[in-house]
């Protein structure tokens, strides 16, 4: 607040953050950006930076830190990493001309959601803010990446669908309207997902007049028909939401926004999050990265929009089956071509990325450096279209004539020095030849440097003085020094500017003539060179759309192109497409393990799910045989013919899926309050309640955080659910050590038994990861523990209690005092006649173990616990 000794300039800048109290103020103040009280404390908190204070001799002294404007960007991206918004105060005019307090004012706030700078943001990932509207019944969302232009718009009736949605766009900033924030589910995924900024606006920035005035404003139409959202008001709601924040926060229009895109939900396959994350599409479930995804493999492009355009297809399979074989035939085409293929790969590394180029200098953040990369790019574009004309796919033709993308890169060539600093108002921008009045004014800067030269020598020879020079600095300008010791043989036309302890500066009427024309020279320079750049930027700018065009082009051959490449590399199949329900895998591998196995050979299966006789696939067998590989790789392989790839299998038919949902383990969610067993329900609730007809569903192992009388009986009623959904069923792959499910298939018709083959040698096995019909009665749970490294005693141990169990008796303690009791057979199933004692436990650990998805380090612990336990029993 001010006070009674508040500065000017302080005053301008309370003025200033009272706009912008929910930000960090950056204000500019010569070399540095400074930051005030609370702001200067949080900062100086979190970047590590020393905190000082202004008027340290006051009372009240403020609270201040500041940063180098020059590496502004590195701090500025420290913040928004932690979730903060800041808001660049520049000074509006130049100091020295300025009459009192220097103008300053807020030229763009940056958020999580409207990043432009290149080295800021993943190049082969979209940075997307999103926002939520509600009009009646209907939600609409609309997302934005403002650094490419994309611009997207849907609305569904469906709650369930927008937090889907939400996931699947994966925006890094969130609008929402302040009554929604409160409402089921927003507020509980807003309220855990605390790696994405939310941002509150007020409800009337979402109303759909409002909003369709904005966007009809941005898009300068008349009306949203033929962007398909004209009657599409909640979503309307969203955009319009969007337009409005962007130029609060960037204040300015944002030109480059000339479209928008409106899509339905049901256009596309559905992979829930949970699913996305159990199938790890995109993020390595150890790591986070992209190494062991699917992802991983199939992106294989070499531009940046490629590789965004990818990450895309992967989350937005279609649904469409001719949309499909059209990107198919474009992949077959590019196969068949290895040789046009590999020219026109190598030909697309030379592509920088023209989308956040063109919306870079559209925005009027584009530098000389950006313009040289979009020339280079555009001048790339000719032996990319001359490879393009030996493929023959649609998908690979483009009909736009690139001659005034030809002329901009003329003009950029013509204007734009290769070497141009990365700052605008550093000069050395422009080209010798470009602008004669120009290169008047360099010459003149230039030349006086070597009349300069000339003058000291003329005034040595002239003077005597061999020590004699002529120098400048800010202050003084030009002048003329001698030493003291030489002031006597001064001739009289000098005029005395100023006297040193050992030197006398002077000046000459000659010398005042040059430096007017010299500074003059230097001051027009300067402002020539900016204008003319911002001359060929403006150029730039009108070609836009032009450039977008192109962008999106280039990016969609480098996808079609990389499925290609990775197909003919990896030896995939074309999958052929139907809609009949039937989905027949022969030799079928899974595309990441395939990849990653070294030890031994990845052994392919064959899989058939239809919706006739094989719909329900009960699968057993022992933990590390391979169930949970057959099961994902079925999943991959629809997705990944759905996006229009080839697969890996010897042959393959797919039938169009609407959504794939997978339970295949889960982590305790303690933070949460959640267990395992809570979470495995959860995500089997979100199955049964959202499958179709045309779904595929992947459970692996339901049940077993429960009792096993409870965890038996969920797991069957859930496979009797999923065979009789709404009276047709769903195609279900169902991995189970409850071999009881095994006699399903006698009660069902649409129910096959299937396991994973392994063979016994010398009370060992060795697991063959084929795929055999029939079920199995066995876990081989004790062979599998003696492989993890479990202790013999133990394994031996085992051996005996399981023998008595299967024998119909109640296990004992194994020493001389303790009596054998033998019982009559347990009624049901022998494998649950569990006993109570500590045997019990450590055999209860094997069978609950899963190695599969055991880290070495975790593994480590178990064997140590186990170990630990089993030193505690009594013999």
């Amino acid at each position: 607040m001010a006070t009674a000794k508040t500065t000017p300039m302080m005053q301008q800048y309370l003025s200033i953050k009272e706009r912008y109290p929910d930000v960090l103020l950056f204000y500019r103040m010569g070399d540095f950006y400074e930051m005030f009280f609370e702001d200067a404390q949080l900062a100086s908190r979190e970047l590590e930076i020393t905190l000082t204070s202004r008027n340290k001799k006051d009372e009240a002294a403020i609270p201040m830190c500041g940063v180098p404007h020059r590496a502004a960007r590195g701090y500025i991206a420290r913040l928004i990493e932690k979730g903060y918004k800041v808001a660049i105060c520049d000074q509006m005019e130049d100091p020295k001309s300025a009459k009192g307090l220097v103008k300053r004012d807020v030229v763009r706030v940056v958020t999580p959601g409207m990043i432009i700078e290149d080295e800021l943001l993943d190049e082969k990932s979209n940075n997307y803010i999103l926002a939520v509207s509600r009009c009646r019944q209907m939600l609409g969302l609309a997302s934005l990446d403002i650094s490419t232009g994309t611009f997207r718009l849907t609305e569904t009736k469906n709650p369930a669908a927008v937090i889907d949605e939400i996931m699947r766009v994966a925006p890094k900033e969130i609008l929402l309207p302040e009554s929604l924030v409160s409402d089921e589910p927003f507020c509980t995924i807003f309220g855990q997902d605390s790696n994405r900024a939310v941002s509150l606006m007020e409800d009337r920035m979402f109303a759909f007049d409002v909003s369709r005035r904005r966007l009809l404003e941005q898009f300068d139409t008349l009306s949203l028909e033929g962007f398909g959202c004209e009657s599409l008001k909640a979503g309307v709601g969203a955009a319009g939401a969007l337009i409005q924040y962007v130029s609060e926060t960037q204040r300015q229009k944002i030109e480059h926004l000339q479209s928008i895109q409106t899509y339905s939900l049901d256009r596309f396959l559905v992979v829930d999050d949970q699913s996305c994350r159990n199938l790890e599409l995109s993020a390595n479930l150890r790591n986070g990265t992209r190494q062991g995804t699917l992802l991983g493999i199939v992106d294989q492009t070499v531009t940046a929009m490629g590789g965004r355009l990818m990450a895309h297809w992967l989350r937005y399979p279609l649904l469409d089956p001719v949309r499909i074989e059209e990107r198919q035939d474009a992949v077959a085409d590019a196969i068949a071509q290895m040789q046009t293929r590999k020219q026109l790969r190598e030909s697309l590394k030379a592509v920088r990325d023209l989308e956040r180029l063109g919306s870079k200098i559209s925005m009027g953040h584009g530098n000389a450096r950006d313009l040289t990369a979009l020339k280079q790019s555009i001048q790339a574009l000719t032996a990319i279209f001359v490879n393009l004309e030996g493929l023959t796919a649609p998908f690979f033709r483009y009909d736009t004539d690139i001659g005034v993308l030809n002329e901009l890169a003329d003009l950029i060539d013509r204007a734009i020095r290769e070497d141009a600093p990365p700052v605008i108002g550093e000069g050395g921008m422009i080209r010798k030849g470009y602008h004669e009045e120009l290169d008047e004014l360099i010459r003149i800067s230039r030349d006086g440097k070597g009349w300069l030269a000339e003058l000291e020598e003329k005034e040595r020879n002239h003077t005597g003085i061999n020590t004699l020079k002529v120098r400048f600095n800010k202050v003084f300008g030009y002048f003329i020094e001698v030493p003291r010791s030489h002031s006597e043989a001064v001739p009289d036309h000098y005029v005395r500017k100023q006297t040193l302890v050992n030197a006398e500066r002077y000046i000459t009427d000659d010398l005042k003539q040059f430096e007017a024309r010299v500074l003059n020279a230097e001051e027009q320079r300067a402002s020539l060179e900016q204008e003319i750049f911002l001359d060929v930027r403006d150029k730039v700018k009108k070609r836009h759309t032009d450039i977008q065009d192109v962008a999106r082009f280039i990016a969609r051959v480098d996808c079609l192109a990389a499925f290609a490449e990775v197909a003919q590399n990896n030896d995939y199949c074309r999958p052929q497409i139907n809609t009949d329900g039937t989905l027949d895998i022969r030799e079928g591998r899974h595309p990441v393990v395939e990849k990653l196995i070294t030890a031994e050979r990845f052994v392919p299966n064959a899989i058939v799910l239809d919706n006739r006789e094989n719909q329900v696939l009960i699968i057993t067998g022992p933990n590390m045989a391979g169930k949970s590989t057959v099961l994902r790789q079925v999943a991959l392989m629809t997705i990944m013919a759905q996006m229009g790839a080839f697969v890996p299998a010897e042959r393959a038919g797919i039938s169009i899926t609407d959504r794939i949902f997978t339970r295949v383990g889960a982590l305790d969610n303690l933070s949460a309050g959640q267990s395992t067993f809570m979470v495995e329900m959860q995500e089997t609730a979100n199955i049964v309640n959202n499958a179709t007809a045309d779904s595929l569903i992947i459970l692996d192992e339901i049940g077993r955080g429960t009792s096993t009388y409870d965890g038996l009986s969920i797991a069957w009623a859930v496979a009797e659910y999923l065979h009789d959904l709404n009276g047709t069923g769903t195609r279900t792959l169902f991995a189970t050590h409850y071999h009881e499910l095994t006699e399903l298939e006698e009660q069902f018709d649409r129910v096959k038994n299937y396991n994973i083959a392994v063979k016994e040698w010398n009370e060992e096995i060795i697991f063959l990861r084929k795929l055999v019909k029939g079920g199995t009665n066995r876990s081989y749970g004790i062979q599998v523990a003696r492989l993890a490294g479990i202790p013999e005693p133990v394994v031996r141990r085992a051996k005996k209690i399981l023998a008595r169990v299967e024998a119909g008796e109640h296990p004992r303690v194994d020493n001389s005092a303790a009596a054998a009791k033998k019982t009559k057979p347990a009624k049901g199933h022998v494998q649950l006649g569990l006993f109570s004692s500590m045997e019990r436990k450590l055999v209860e650990s094997l069978q609950l173990m899963d190695v599969s998805r055991m880290t070495p380090i975790d593994a480590l612990n178990a064997l140590n616990e186990l170990q630990i336990k089993a030193q505690s029993i009594v013999y």
